[in-house]
């Protein structure tokens, strides 16, 4: 079942690689990159249908205006560039904190965690499916919360809880000789883990 598991994901591939060149480009491309505005139109015409398209092509010409007005930076200027220090702190922190957040950890470990758990063998796949399952349905979930509280608030959230759960799975993980219920509640919290890393960061 597993390879054909794996090859299932070659099917959206093979989907996009049939149905792609019947795609218009965008026409913000097509304007600013290759400034070609009848081709602009006539992809907007296929995106939205026939209809005054007028004010979104102007918003692109100001959008080409003012990309032409700024001045692409090298990766050194970046970093030298003093009004642009703390976007760029900000931005270090986020994507090292996503590394080091433990989530490789837990997808590492948690096929002992299943197995200590005294899950069969054959559903232990099963259970890491669903671990899965759960990550992509929270990221799904985010799309929608992100709206509503913001990225700060989400990924805030998100790193608390987690903080949370990994000291409590620490505990669990160093209890689960002395209590049997405890491997369940490990199980428990590698999925919660994974739900608030979806919905959070």
């Amino acid at each position: 079942l597993w390879p054909w598991l794996l090859a299932s994901s070659g099917l959206s591939a093979l989907v996009q690689l049939v149905t792609l060149p019947f795609f218009p480009d965008s026409p913000s491309y097509l304007l600013i990159q290759k400034g070609n505005e009848e081709a602009c139109r006539k992809a907007i015409r296929k995106l939205w249908g026939e209809g005054d398209h007028q004010a979104e092509i102007d918003d692109i010409m100001k959008e080409k205006a003012a990309m032409t007005s700024t001045k692409t930076l090298r990766v050194l200027e970046v970093i030298k560039e003093r009004s642009l220090r703390w976007q760029l702190y900000i931005l270090i922190t986020v994507m090292t904190t996503l590394q080091l957040c433990g989530i490789n950890a837990i997808y590492f470990y948690s096929f002992e965690v299943f197995h200590t758990a005294k899950f069969e063998e054959y559903v232990i796949p099963y259970v890491s499916l669903g671990v899965g399952l759960c990550e992509c349905l929270s990221s799904i979930l985010c799309t929608t919360l992100i709206d509503r509280f913001g990225r700060k608030v989400l990924l805030w959230g998100g790193y608390t809880l987690m903080c949370s759960v990994l000291a409590l799975l620490t505990m669990t993980l160093s209890l689960q000789r002395q209590f049997f219920w405890m491997h369940y509640f490990s199980v428990i919290l590698i999925f919660l883990f994974v739900i608030f890393y979806g919905t959070g960061p």
